[in-house]
């Protein structure tokens, strides 16, 4: 199974996976918005970089979850 067919299936039957997704493309979302204002107040600043974090946790979660399920396969 190729991995973009593997994150569909992910996405379609592990709530984990879905929610984790969600929560990636939300932090991302909001990311772009804040990207727009010029120039950060120091919240603004520290928003972004909480953001990049839990954007990378949920990555990092995703992935190990990819990894076992094609370890499992």
């Amino acid at each position: 199974m190729d991995r973009d067919s593997l994150i569909e299936r992910l996405t379609a039957e592990n709530e984990e996976f879905r929610r984790l997704r969600h929560e990636h493309h939300e932090h991302d979302a909001e990311l772009e918005q804040l990207a727009g204002i010029a120039p950060l107040s120091v919240g603004q600043q520290w928003r972004i970089s909480e953001l990049k974090k839990l954007k990378l946790m949920a990555k990092d979660r995703m992935e190990s979850i990819i990894r076992h399920s094609t370890v499992s396969a």
